[in-house]
């Protein structure tokens, strides 16, 4: 960049840096892994769907599971001591994403 500002350039030119990206992009791919692992199979009905969903998150690329899951736009409300997300649009993603959130949360 013009100006001397260094914030968006990587030093890729050593044989350590591009260690530590190779290490970045195997901590990122993991959390994809251990996001689709940690997805409940509730028993009953649905338990055959909550199946295919997990197995399909798992097979997904990461630029999939960042379009779905980390990228969701949300706006922040904080009324007193409490911190409010809302959901400000949809995909068709969310019903998992939200299983998984009620999964973190107990």
């Amino acid at each position: 960049m013009k100006g001397g500002v260094r914030a968006l350039s990587s030093p890729t030119d050593t044989l350590a840096s591009n260690g530590v990206f190779m290490v970045m992009t195997a901590l990122a791919w993991s959390l994809k892994a251990w996001w689709a692992l940690m997805l409940p199979d509730t028993a009953g009905r649905s338990q055959d769907r909550h199946r295919d969903e997990k197995r399909q998150v798992l097979g997904w690329e990461f630029r999939t599971f960042v379009t779905a899951f980390v990228s969701v736009p949300c706006q922040v409300v904080t009324p007193g001591r409490r911190r409010i997300l809302r959901v400000l649009s949809w995909n068709p993603h969310l019903a998992i994403f939200f299983r998984l959130v009620d999964r973190l949360r107990r």
